[in-house]
């Protein structure tokens, strides 16, 4: 049996960020993953300032060390299939980068042991330690795996109904022809029902496309209509493109315990996307190095009740967020549509509050749409 202090299941960027604070502190620490990196994660891989700083990480270092890193300074807005608003705010606010190498770069970085290609196909509870494939043990298990993450399905038993965002894009290299027909910023097409939205970001050399919505009732044909509008508004074959899809929980999507007796959720393993835009980067590497701060300063036991000052944090920083249903969606999405043509909205509001994360600036306006909700 291999004894470590904690192991980490998931070597994406909540789990690399989790064992990098732990190694910092003393801790040893293994990393396991079902995938090898660099992998092919399916991303639309654009980041805000705030997580190189949760990183403790230069942008600069990133870009130095021969990886993608697009500096964002503008996105245009709209209805999908309606004109756009441009929002140029003459400064770097954002990077567009790819996660085959941002998660490789992360998990090096971390400098922990890792054993890629090792699914978790056993976890269970001996006294006070976890035995993981019998053949790893440790008083401390991280969930860092993911939607389907085996440590959030242990937490959470087969009970849970959820439902989740649900995402279909693709990632591809592009010529200097297709390059001329892309726009530089990127460009989100929100659903009419405002239910979801679309994307088109370029990342040097690459671009990525794809629509997310909540829920996956009716999402084929979504699927099928944005393929359409991107083969006609920027040249994306129909065929010859290779599309993936996957799911993962927003902040709000269902009850979900974050810890249990030596067991911490993070990450998308504990459905702590942003329920305004699905970016789940940002909550990823925030709550990673949370959980690795309060193990950290945890001594003696790690049970539930030590490990409760990680989920009241998550809790205060991602509350549930009320769903809309009837009248008051079917107005609230009926705003929302004019709202969008706003200039003012679009800055302070869709993009400074609900994507970039900004504070609310003094004056700003106030509101609420259904986005994935």
């Amino acid at each position: 049996m291999i004894r470590r202090d904690a192991v980490i299941v998931g070597g994406g960027p909540a789990g690399s960020t989790c064992a990098r604070v732990l190694r910092t502190a003393g801790w040893h620490v293994i990393v396991l993953d079902r995938a090898r990196f660099p992998r092919d994660k399916v991303c639309a891989g654009w980041v805000t300032p705030g997580v190189f700083d949760a990183l403790d990480l230069d942008p600069r270092e990133y870009r130095d060390a021969g990886l993608t890193l697009q500096e964002i300074s503008a996105f245009r807005t709209g209805l999908l299939q309606g004109p756009l608003l441009e929002t140029d705010y003459r400064r770097v606010v954002s990077y567009a980068i790819r996660r085959c190498e941002f998660d490789h770069f992360l998990l090096r970085r971390a400098r922990v042991c890792v054993r890629e290609g090792t699914p978790v196909d056993s976890l269970r509870r001996k006294d006070d330690v976890w035995i993981v494939n019998d053949l790893y043990e440790a008083p401390v298990v991280i969930g860092a795996g993911g939607h389907f993450c085996p440590v959030a399905r242990r937490l959470r038993g087969p009970s849970e109904a959820v439902q989740p965002l649900v995402a279909r894009e693709a990632e591809f290299r592009i010529d200097r022809a297709q390059a001329a027909r892309l726009p530089a910023a990127p460009e989100l097409y929100f659903c009419r029902d405002l239910a979801g939205y679309a994307w088109c970001v370029r990342k040097g050399d690459y671009v990525n496309i794809g629509i997310g919505r909540r829920g996956r009732e009716g999402f084929a044909g979504h699927v099928r209509d944005f393929v359409a509008f991107a083969a006609r508004r920027h040249g994306v074959p129909a065929a010859g493109v290779r599309w993936k899809g996957h799911a993962y929980l927003a902040a709000g999507s269902g009850a979900r315990p974050l810890v249990g007796d030596g067991l911490l959720l993070v990450g998308d393993a504990a459905g702590l996307a942003y329920p305004e835009s699905g970016e789940g980067i940002r909550p990823a590497v925030e709550s990673g190095r949370l959980a690795g701060e309060v193990l950290a300063r945890t001594t003696g036991t790690y049970l539930a009740e030590d490990l409760q000052p990680y989920a009241d944090a998550i809790a205060r920083e991602h509350p549930a967020s009320v769903p809309y249903r009837g009248v008051a969606r079917a107005i609230s999405v009926a705003a929302g549509r004019l709202l969008m043509r706003s200039p003012a909205f679009a800055r302070h509001v869709l993009l400074d509050r609900w994507f970039l994360r900004a504070p609310r600036t003094a004056g700003a306006p106030a509101a609420q749409l259904p986005f994935f909700s």
